[in-house]
């Protein structure tokens, strides 16, 4: 049984499609922000560039990222339908930039104060992806 089956009849995991573009180019050392200007749409752009913010010390940059690619990320969950809630596996290396944004958007709300917005976030990546909220919590 996968760790995502419901047994009261859940709905399925949501796997996002595969982009590889914007993958391979930040990969390929491409500066985040030109990734994001080629491929708006990537969530996983924006969650880079929330990255590099945070770490460079701007928590209030690193929100403004990671909210672009949170709701990037809740765009191409909603035409891949997701129905607002169930699980977006981070096993599907495609859902990890929606995932990583709202564990950005999460970690800069903390770092601004805003402690309402950091409990949904986290709140919302734990019923998302238990893994990734693991996995992206030890890198904090």
């Amino acid at each position: 049984m996968s760790t995502y089956e419901n047994l009261l009849g859940g709905p399925p995991p949501t796997h996002l499609p595969d982009d590889p573009e914007p993958r391979e180019a930040l990969a390929g050392g491409t500066e985040p922000s030109d990734v994001a200007a080629r491929f708006p749409a990537s969530s996983l752009a924006w969650a880079q560039l929330a990255d590099d913010a945070f770490e460079s010390g701007d928590p209030v940059a690193s929100y403004a990222y990671a909210r672009t690619g949170y709701h990037r990320g809740l765009d191409a969950l909603r035409r891949s339908g997701w129905k607002g809630h169930g699980p977006v596996p981070w096993e599907h290396e495609p859902n990890r930039g929606f995932l990583r944004a709202l564990h950005a958007l999460a970690r800069a709300a903390k770092a601004i104060g805003e402690t309402e917005e950091h409990e949904r976030c986290r709140t919302f990546l734990k019923d998302s992806s238990p893994d990734a909220a693991e996995t992206l919590s030890a890198t904090d």
